[in-house]
């Protein structure tokens, strides 16, 4: 079983598009679920621990592999 409801692929997005792709995606989940976005862009790692802090989304994991960036946000 999957660890998210949804992906959203961010990769080849520069800020602010990740951000603006995820706060769309989220509106379609319902509360508690989770949405996963994959980016490319390393500064997508501050502004996603920003947009959980200003949003009540909580970042529930962040990670780096191989070039790319791995969120989770878990809709409030």
């Amino acid at each position: 079983m999957a660890e998210y409801d949804q992906e959203l692929d961010a990769t080849g997005l520069n800020c602010p598009l990740p951000i603006l792709r995820a706060k769309k995606a989220l509106t379609e989940l319902s509360s508690g679920q989770v949405l996963q976005i994959v980016a490319t862009d390393p500064g997508s790692v501050k502004d996603f621990e920003a947009f959980s802090r200003q949003t009540g989304h909580t970042l529930e994991d962040s990670r780096e592999d191989s070039g790319k960036f791995y969120f989770r946000l878990r809709k409030a």
